[in-house]
């Protein structure tokens, strides 16, 4: 058992190795370090929480919108002022 886990171990290793040194895995441990991802300033930062904060309160819009047309066909149907469906 504990050479079937040496093996394991060792083949685990040579592949971390040779993959550290191929084109791919360099990159791959740039991505994984932070490395090659542009900063964001500040100023950048405050822009995009002011988009998100711009599309909650167009979220919050449609969704005030979509309950009050809710309401409004609750509403005629309960007066039976909706139409029956049409069969083909």
């Amino acid at each position: 058992m504990e050479h079937a886990i040496g093996q394991i171990f060792f083949f685990a290793m040579v592949g971390v190795i040779a993959v550290s040194f191929s084109p791919v895995g360099r990159a791959f441990a740039r991505r994984l370090s932070g490395e090659g991802r542009p900063a964001r300033d500040d100023a950048e930062i405050e822009v995009l929480h002011g988009e998100v904060a711009q599309m909650k309160r167009e979220l919050d819009e449609v969704q005030n919108r979509l309950d009050f047309a809710e309401r409004m066909l609750a509403q005629a149907k309960e007066r039976g002022l909706l139409a029956a469906p049409k069969e083909h």
